[in-house]
């Protein structure tokens, strides 16, 4: 299995339990392969996030954890996932732009959870 890091979308983020459970389904994510974020990493690391809870404000992608991304962030994330070439080809990213625009319509935060 390759790895893969998933996205989707958090309704209320006031209701999260305080350590948030691996638990992709719930959020309805997709996926996205790894490489993608190798050649995304120096401009992801620019984005202000949360590893983990809301009390852990960071930048970039927890890789190996949960991060969540405020709706601030996300025309940020955007730009990196549209600007990239492959989505004219990658139905996956695709996808994955499709959830960050939903999430900044509907003024939500994205959760990531890494590999």
């Amino acid at each position: 299995m390759p790895c893969v890091h998933d996205f989707g979308i958090v309704e209320d983020v006031s209701a999260l339990p305080e350590e948030i459970p691996c638990e992709p389904e719930k959020y309805g994510c997709i996926w996205i392969d790894d490489d993608y974020l190798d050649d995304w990493w120096p401009r992801l690391a620019l984005l202000p996030t949360f590893f983990h809870t809301l009390d852990r404000p960071e930048r970039g992608l927890a890789r190996y954890g949960i991060t969540l991304i405020p709706p601030e962030s996300l025309p940020g994330l955007e730009e990196i996932v549209l600007s990239d070439r492959r989505i004219r080809t990658d139905e996956q990213l695709v996808e994955l732009s499709r959830v960050i625009r939903e999430a900044i319509e509907g003024n939500r935060y994205v959760i990531h959870f890494g590999v």
